[in-house]
Parts: C-alpha cells; sequence; structure tokens
C-alpha cells in the first residue's frame, strides 16, 4: 500500500510521550539490567549504548528521559517506548525499514539519470523520512532552475515484507513559467534592447520550446547582475549600483516580470596616468613607458589589470622579485576623470611552498599546473593566482574549479589549494546547413578535448553537401613540450563536384602545425603542408581548352612551408566596443613535390559599435598574390577563387578570368586578388525576442592575373587584366534557437558581361 510521509508518521511524538508518562512520576531509579526488545537489525549491545545508562548507578527521572531522547535520536528507530520493570529497564524499540529500492514517477522534462545524482535516500540503507523530505525538496529546487516553480514533489513508501519499503518521489512536473519581460529602471545611456543582450535571462518568444533562458532561474540572476555591473564598470561607470532585481508574478501567475532598478552615475574617463617607485632598483618611468593607457580613454578596470600584469612582467624581466604595483585614483568630479598612480613598492616576502590538486580523477595533475604561471618556491603573486583560476576555468574540462590559499609551514610559505570537479569533456555533433552555393549538408564530428586527461583535442569529421564531401582528423597539444606552444596536426580528404565548374577535383592533406605567442596580441604560427590534388573529367560535359589541359596533368604533390602572423585586439583592447584584427602569412612550395611557388596573403578586419552600441560597423580588406616558380604551370585548383564568402553578389567562380573557348565560359582563377567590403548592422524595430537584424553592405573586389598559365591552347581568354567589381546590398540576419539564418540581396553596380552575378544568398548553420 502507498503511504504519504505525514500520515505514517505523524504519530512519533505522540507516542513517545504516552510510553514516558509513567516513567516521569518516579523519582530516581537503578537498573542492574537492560532489556531490549523489538530490534531486528540494531543489535541490543548498540541500543543499549545510545541510552548511556551505567548498570546499579541510581539516575533521576530527567536522566531517563535523556537516555529515552538518545535512542530517539540516533536515527535508527520508528518509535521507542521505555519501561522500568523493578530494576530492569525494558526498551521497546521499532526499526525504521530498510529501504528496498527507490524510484521517481511523473518526470518527463527531467531524466532520472540527472534527479537520482541530487538523492541521499539510497537502496540498501535505513529508511529516514526527514531524509526523504529533504530529497523532496532537492528535486522540486531542480525543476524550479529549469522555470517550474510549481512543480511538487512527494514523497511515498510501499511497505514490503521483512521490515522494507519501497520509497517512490511522486513528482507534479507543472508548466513552465516564463520571463514574460525584462524592463529596467534608471538607466539612460543604453537603451533597454542593449542591456537586455548582456543578460543570460532572455524574454519568452515564440520560439520558447527550443530555448531554456527564458525561465526564471534565482542563479542566472545573480549572474546577470555581476554581468551588468561588469558591462557598466567596463564603460566607465564607476559609481554603477544595482538597486534591485525583482521578479513579480503577473496576474495571471503564469510569468515573470523582472525589473532591475538601477544607478548608473556619470560616465568616467582616465586623467592624469603616473607611476612612482618606492623601489630603488625599479625606476618609474621604465615603468612608465610600459602602459598603453593614455588621458581621455574611457576609464574600465580591465585596462588596470592589463597595465599591473605589464609592469610586473617587466619586475620578472629585471628580476626585482615581490613588487606590489597598487593603483591609487583619484577623482576629479568636475571634469569627471580619474587620475591613475601606480605605486611601486615592495610586498611581503611570501612563497609558494606547493601546489595541492584535488578531485581531477581524469586529468592529469600536470594539466592543472600548467595554467600557472608560478611554481612551487616562487614568489606569491595573488593577482597572478586569481588569473590561474580564471584559466583553469576557462579550460572547460570542470564543472567547478575553485582556488583558494592557506598558510604554509612557516610565515613566509603559502599553499595553493585547487579543488575540481570534472565533468564530461567529449561530444558527437550532428548539424546541417544549408547555402545557395553549396546546397544543403551534413556534417558529423566528434571531439574530445580533453583526451586520456592530458588536455589535448582529438577530433574526426564528416561533412557532405550537394557538392563536395570531406573527412578529416585533427589533434591539437596546447601545452607541447610543456611550455605555452601548441602543436596539432589534420589530415583529410575533400572531394567536390560543384555544378559551378565543369571538372571534379579531389585533395588529400596532411598538415602540422606550430603556434606560439609573441605578445599580448600577437601570436605567430608556423605550418608544414603535404598534399596531393588532381583535377579530373566530369562525364557528359565539355570544358573549355585550358580547363581540359590542367586535367592531363593528371595528380599532383605539393611540399610547403608556411608561416603566419596574427595581432588580434577584438578581446583586449583599450575600446570595449572597437577592434581590430590583422593576419598576415606566406607559404613557399618546394620542399619536393611538385610545384613550387610561393604565396602571400594579407587581411585586416576592424569592427566597432555605436549609437547605444546598438548599431555594429565593420569594414575588412583582404589581398592575396602567387608567383608561380616551377617548370611547370599553374591550375584553376592552384589559384585564387573568389567566392561568396569573400565577395558577395556572385556565385562561386562567379568573376576573373575566363576561358569562353569550345563554347563554354570556365572560370580560371587568379594569381591575385584584393577585396574590400564593408558592412553597417542594426535592429529593425521589431520584437527583439525575435533576433532579427538588418543590415546593409558594399562589396569591392578585384580577381586577376594569369603568369606561369599555359594559354597557348585558348585565345578566347577574357579578363586576365581585371578590374574591380562593385556590389550593393541589404541583409536580414535571424539569430534563431537553432541557428544562424542569414538572407542577402545584393545588386552589382558595375561587373563585367562574363560575370556570373547572384542576387541572393542564404546561409543556415545549426546542431542538433
Amino acid at each position: 500500500m502507498l503511504w504519504p510521509l505525514p500520515k505514517v508518521f505523524s504519530s512519533l511524538a505522540l507516542v513517545a510521550m504516552v510510553s514516558f508518562a509513567g516513567v516521569a512520576e518516579a523519582q530516581s531509579y537503578t537498573f542492574s539490567n537492560i532489556v531490549v526488545q523489538g530490534n531486528q537489525r540494531v543489535p541490543t549491545g548498540t541500543v543499549a549504548s545510545y541510552a548511556g545508562i551505567e548498570r546499579g548507578k541510581s539516575m533521576t527521572a530527567g536522566e531517563l528521559n535523556d537516555a529515552y531522547q538518545r535512542i530517539l535520536a540516533s536515527g535508527q528507530f520508528e518509535s521507542v517506548e521505555i519501561e522500568p520493570q523493578g530494576s530492569t529497564l525494558v526498551v521497546r524499540v521499532t526499526e525504521f525499514p530498510a529501504i528496498n529500492r527507490v524510484s521517481i514517477e511523473g518526470n518527463r522534462r527531467l531524466k532520472d539519470d540527472e534527479l537520482r545524482g541530487l538523492l541521499k535516500s539510497k537502496p540498501r540503507t535505513v529508511f529516514d523520512p526527514n531524509t526523504a523530505e529533504a530529497d523532496a525538496a532537492l528535486l522540486a529546487e531542480a525543476y524550479a532552475q529549469h522555470g517550474r516553480i510549481a512543480a511538487t514533489v512527494t514523497p511515498r513508501i510501499i511497505r514490503r515484507q521483512d521490515n522494507r519499503v519501497d520509497l517512490v518521489f511522486e513528482v507534479i512536473e507543472g508548466d513552465t513559467i516564463e520571463v514574460e519581460r525584462v524592463s529596467f529602471v534608471g538607466n539612460k545611456a543604453f537603451s533597454d534592447r542593449r542591456l537586455r543582450n548582456v543578460l543570460a535571462t532572455k524574454q519568452a518568444n515564440f520560439l520558447r520550446n527550443f530555448i531554456r533562458s527564458d525561465t526564471l532561474v534565482e542563479d542566472r540572476i545573480a549572474f546577470d547582475r555581476q554581468a551588468l555591473r561588469d558591462f557598466y564598470l567596463s564603460r566607465g561607470y564607476a559609481d554603477f549600483r544595482i538597486l534591485s532585481a525583482n521578479a513579480e508574478m503577473t496576474r495571471e501567475q503564469d510569468a515573470f516580470y523582472l525589473v532591475v532598478n538601477m544607478q548608473e552615475g556619470q560616465q568616467f574617463r582616465f586623467g592624469k596616468i603616473t607611476t612612482s617607485s618606492q623601489v630603488p632598483e625599479a625606476v618609474a618611468q621604465e615603468f612608465q613607458n610600459t602602459l598603453k593607457i593614455k588621458p581621455g580613454v574611457i576609464y574600465s578596470p580591465v585596462l588596470i589589470e592589463n597595465a599591473i600584469a605589464r609592469m610586473e612582467r617587466l619586475a620578472i624581466k629585471n628580476e626585482i622579485d615581490f613588487l606590489r604595483v597598487e593603483p591609487k585614483v583619484t577623482r576629479n568630479d568636475r571634469d569627471l576623470t580619474l587620475d591613475v598612480e601606480f605605486v611601486l613598492s615592495k610586498g611581503p616576502r611570501v612563497f609558494v611552498q606547493r601546489i595541492d590538486i584535488e578531485g581531477n580523477t581524469t586529468t592529469l595533475d600536470r594539466v592543472i599546473r600548467q595554467q600557472f604561471r608560478a611554481a612551487e618556491g616562487d614568489p606569491f603573486n595573488p593577482r597572478a593566482i586569481r588569473q590561474s583560476a580564471e584559466r583553469i576555468r576557462a579550460l572547460g574540462f570542470f564543472e567547478d574549479a575553485e582556488v583558494t590559499t592557506r598558510p604554509g609551514s612557516a610565515e613566509d610559505q603559502v599553499i595553493i589549494d585547487v579543488n575540481v570537479k570534472e565533468q564530461p569533456t567529449g561530444s558527437v555533433t550532428l548539424g546541417g546547413s544549408y547555402s545557395v552555393d553549396d546546397g544543403f549538408g551534413l556534417a558529423i564530428s566528434l571531439r574530445e578535448n580533453n583526451f586520456l586527461g592530458r588536455g589535448q583535442s582529438v577530433s574526426a569529421s564528416i561533412g557532405t553537401t550537394e557538392d563536395s564531401d570531406e573527412f578529416s582528423v585533427g589533434f591539437t597539444e596546447p601545452y607541447f613540450l610543456g611550455r605555452d606552444l601548441s602543436f596539432g596536426f589534420g589530415l583529410g580528404l575533400s572531394e567536390t563536384d560543384s555544378s559551378y565548374t565543369n571538372f571534379d577535383s579531389k585533395r588529400i592533406y596532411f598538415t602540422p602545425k606550430l603556434s606560439f605567442p609573441v605578445s599580448e596580441n600577437g601570436r605567430m604560427g608556423i605550418t608544414y603542408s603535404y598534399y596531393q590534388s588532381e583535377m579530373s573529367e566530369r562525364e557528359d560535359t565539355e570544358s573549355s581548352n585550358v580547363i581540359a589541359n590542367e586535367i592531363s596533368f593528371g595528380d599532383r604533390t605539393t611540399s610547403s612551408l608556411g608561416l603566419t602572423y596574427s595581432y588580434d585586439t577584438r578581446l583586449t583592447g583599450l575600446n570595449p566596443n572597437a577592434g581590430m584584427l590583422f593576419e598576415v602569412g606566406t607559404e613557399y612550395a618546394g620542399l619536393g613535390g611538385d610545384n613550387e611557388f610561393l604565396k602571400s596573403n594579407a587581411k585586416v578586419v576592424a569592427q566597432t559599435k555605436v549609437l547605444n552600441e546598438e548599431v555594429t560597423l565593420r569594414a575588412s580588406f583582404e589581398a592575396g598574390m602567387l608567383n608561380w616558380m616551377g617548370n611547370n604551370t599553374s591550375r584553376t585548383i592552384d589559384r585564387y577563387i573568389l567566392g561568396s564568402r569573400i565577395m558577395r553578389g556572385f556565385e562561386p567562380y562567379g568573376i576573373g578570368p575566363r576561358d569562353q573557348s569550345n563554347g563554354e565560359s570556365d572560370a580560371l582563377g587568379g594569381n591575385y586578388y584584393a577585396v574590400a567590403r564593408f558592412d553597417a548592422e542594426f535592429p529593425l524595430g521589431l520584437p527583439e525576442e525575435l533576433n532579427v537584424m538588418g543590415g546593409v553592405f558594399y562589396d569591392v573586389g578585384n580577381l586577376w592575373g594569369l603568369d606561369n598559365v599555359d594559354t597557348s591552347s585558348s585565345t578566347s581568354i577574357v579578363g586576365e587584366d581585371g578590374s574591380f567589381r562593385h556590389v550593393i546590398g541589404v541583409s536580414l540576419l535571424w539569430n534563431t534557437a537553432l541557428g544562424p539564418l542569414r538572407f542577402n540581396f545584393s545588386k552589382a553596380l558595375v561587373k563585367e558581361d562574363y560575370d556570373k552575378e547572384q542576387n541572393f544568398n542564404l546561409t543556415f548553420q545549426t546542431q542538433f
């Protein structure tokens, strides 16, 4: 029979009082014998030890009551009765039943495995009603974290033979209560729309069945408060405060209104930036020269942290230990500036005694230790330890990572404790895509980001579209030889059967790579590439003379060495709303193989946000040059091809030199290209929960040059000298719950007659 817990155990207190009523009348007792009745699992001696009564010793009624309470407090018995019978004390007990099994019923949204991990009631343990009630509260809280605050969980028992019970948690999930509206009070510098983009809590929309960020979760609100504070502080609002963040239920009690009441204050900028030194060997001007902050820049604590880090690195370089950099900020309310003086002083002589790591059952200790810039015996730097903790969390290997310190074996020693809780690091991804160029596509990938607990990444993927197939495997060791040196390689096969060409292609490649930082924002990469490629004739098609000649070349191998440099300030620059990416690379082929060439590429991207950070402006420039140096001639697949991802408004192979012999118009690619792209993205005034943005763009580009190309077989080549094409267009960007969807509508203002224009382009990617 199924019994709710309150009905079964509500009479416990009454039984205790009635059973002990006769005892309270006596004044004192002396027992030479204790008899226990009703116990089955708990030995008689254990029950007597709970009572704590000494034989032959006189005791009062109050002390006898204390003995009764001790037996009851052991948590082993459903009921307890004590009865003095002369010199014998009779203790009658009814043991709590043993739990036969634990089950959860009525749950659909949350799986059994997810909920069972919360329970403290386990099979083959003594049933405790208090524990069962606490477990029910934990299950209800789990549902509340998923927005189902009306969920109820009732623990019930089913009596079995041999004093055993089945414990059943009956779940009534209820409906999800969503956040209908997120609004702000007191914001003047930024609109509600902009601030809502900062929060993890989102307003409900018609796609809410696919997302859960529109449910009210208490932990998420705490995170949102910190995110909002960081947002304002990084933009110079040093006095920003959140007065309250209240969630109010609607009158219908089916949704919440989240209202954030804030006080922005004034925006401050940096005033005077100075450095003073109290350490003789630390020259103030030398440390001042490391600063990149200039007066007039919007104040941000992140810039202060970066400045301190640069000074500490200089101190280490100059072998100055225990240097403390303390920023002293002076307010100038009249002109809304903050003067910052970096004071260099000697900190306490404290060393790292050791680093203790716990909780890592799979991840090797060295993977965690690599995130520390300090080792045992190095000077202790609290700021560096905080940064190490952030790097450990950023690995993505751990559900939780806590880094604390405690005193060591001496006054000048400190021990760093790292306590982590691991989480799964492998994933299997099934993805889909669609574009006008490639048609529908399917991708399957397997990835393990912490292979054998070594912090290494291993991946394998299969991708196919209507026009291409690709198979690849990859490996990355982020700390090669124990240094900040990334080593990896890729191995793969790609085949194309594009409807935009009159030939098929096949490529097998192997590319090992080393990369390492060379500055705060700069990184260098060295890549070796070996690949075999060929062009093949397509059935039932006729190619132009040049393409037919290139197909006859058959397989060719390329062995090359490449060098790349990138400089990226999009996340670490002085302005949180602006950034720049600069990439330059060169590749030399001729280390064996059939081909010899020198290829150089450059790319610059600049981006900023204006008008309350709601409008994004982006400009990019990209160029490349191929200098063919071998005795043989290049092929179309060796030269540059401008697809719609580089130059919008045209089909893949849509611009550049073409061979029009044999009634065809085959694209040949080019040895040189240059493209400039300008974009603006802005809100359309639609309900923001739709996540729909608008955009306009302007592209200008050129593809030209057929140096070292065998054109003797054709006299019908056009576009070799090239010309700049100009394209304008509008975009509709829809960030759906399934993935980003982009519609591009374009019109070529300047083009050649033989170009192949593309007025509409749609791209869509998702993972499921």
